[in-house]
């Protein structure tokens, strides 16, 4: 069942998010306060009695009450209605939710072409295509990978995930995106992270937006620890910028749209979600400027491991092991000398989804454009292919090298990828992946050393 309303949505108003304001992290995690209206946030104490200008306190937990100090996560927000002014949630048809994974995935790399642009006015929310996954929401381990490719913003519908948090990285089209926290505009080479729970509507500022989209189950995202690296580099706390209050104080026919345990549910409300007046925490949504990521890399010999790369990991119970991990490769320098530059084969035990924003992929030399994907599960063997190989291993690594133009990402998963039956049948799939890898030639002589 849809409510959707049959008109038109409106037009997406981008100069509301250009005006959008945003606060930068002093540190991961950190607690904010802010308000729309002054003399909003109570003192003392967190649900006084009467809270100013007739408003309601609510609490967002995103972590359990008694999770440790440093890694609980919760917020206040002073709201015009409490979230549960709404009518009784039902079932909404979906196919993105009803496709199953594969129970008996295969053991070959994948790869993709893009989504195409929907012939029909397609929203974000419905845009959704389920292409792998593993875990489930109800463990709360876990996660579900989507590609999105939408054509109209969203209107009067609003959305949020009861099953995890969920980080976006757009590929093509801005992204407007009205929270209960504030306001954020996102474009290509930025990344967001919309924490559970939290109710969100997105509008599309340029006519169509594609991107990918890792719904994270488990552990929340947050930054790695450096260790040997030292205090600098990777991405910065300080580069990560959360909304600051803005409200809605508007009623009409809208349709809030939930996601919880795998299924798709909707209600009709009678006013913007939106209305939050007020919020001090430290749960809310956050957005990260790629561009701003200080890669580090070798300065001597060897191609270093894709986790110099890490920009946010979701940990599992294992120390140094993490259920997600979340690598891009940015535009970066190579000078490692006496070196085979690009990434060398390799098998591994975690898997790989990796997606292109921009630009062309040091290990492949085509095939892999942006807004497509691939799949390299565990112990499947994969790496540069037959002309990248040609081409590094005769070239003059004697000079520095800097690799531009291009930003591909990876969600790593310590658990194998179970792919979506439609991901499989696809015509989007690349059944001849395999063959980048078939004319890499023969060189071994066993009377002649390097």
């Amino acid at each position: 069942m849809s409510l959707k309303h049959k008109a038109a949505a409106p037009a997406a108003d981008s100069s509301l998010f250009d005006q959008s304001e945003l606060q930068y992290q002093s540190g991961f995690g950190n607690d904010f306060a802010t308000e729309a209206l002054a003399g909003t946030l109570p003192v003392g104490r967190n649900s006084p009695q009467r809270v100013a200008h007739g408003l309601y306190a609510e609490q967002i937990s995103g972590t359990a009450f008694t999770a440790p100090r440093d890694v609980n996560r919760r917020s206040w927000v002073y709201r015009i209605r409490p979230g549960a002014v709404h009518s009784p949630f039902k079932p909404y048809s979906n196919a993105w939710v009803e496709e199953p994974l594969c129970a008996q995935p295969e053991p070959n790399p994948m790869r993709w072409n893009p989504l195409p642009i929907p012939a029909q006015p397609t929203d974000f929310i419905d845009s959704w295509r389920l292409f792998a996954g593993n875990g489930a929401p109800q463990s709360m381990s876990g996660c579900a990978i989507y590609m999105y490719c939408a054509t109209e913003s969203m209107g009067h519908r609003y959305f949020y995930n009861g099953d995890g948090e969920l980080l976006i990285v757009p590929q093509e089209g801005r992204l407007g995106i009205k929270t209960e926290f504030g306001l954020l505009r996102v474009e290509p080479q930025e990344m967001v992270v919309i924490p559970r729970g939290c109710r969100f509507n997105v509008s599309l500022l340029d006519g169509h937006a594609r991107g990918y989209i890792c719904e994270n189950y488990g552990a929340l995202l947050r930054l790695p620890d450096l260790g040997p690296i030292g205090s600098n580099g990777l991405a910065l706390s300080r580069d990560f910028e959360t909304p600051v209050a803005w409200y809605e104080d508007q009623e009409g026919d809208y349709e809030l749209i939930a996601k919880f345990q795998g299924a798709l549910w909707c209600a009709s409300i009678g006013h913007a979600p939106c209305d939050v007046v007020a919020w001090h925490g430290n749960y809310a949504p956050y957005k990260y400027d790629m561009r701003r990521f200080n890669t580090i890399g070798t300065i001597s010999f060897d191609h270093p491991d894709p986790s110099l790369f890490l920009v946010l990991q979701s940990p599992s119970y294992a120390p140094g092991v993490d259920d997600i991990d979340f690598v891009i490769f940015p535009p970066r320098w190579l000078v490692a000398e006496n070196t085979f530059r690009p990434p060398w084969f390799h098998r591994n035990v975690a898997s790989e989804f990796m997606g292109l924003v921009q630009g062309q992929y040091d290990a492949k030399s085509g095939g892999f454009v942006p807004g497509g994907a691939s799949l390299h599960n565990c112990m499947v063997s994969h790496g540069p292919d037959a002309e990248t190989f040609d081409k590094a291993s005769n070239e003059d690594t004697s000079q520095p090298r800097k690799v531009t133009d291009t930003l591909a990402f990876m969600f790593e998963t310590r658990v194998p990828l179970l792919p979506s039956n439609e991901a499989l049948g696809s015509p989007l799939r690349q059944k001849d992946y395999y063959l980048c890898w078939q004319s890499v030639a023969r060189h071994f002589n066993s009377g002649e050393s390097v």
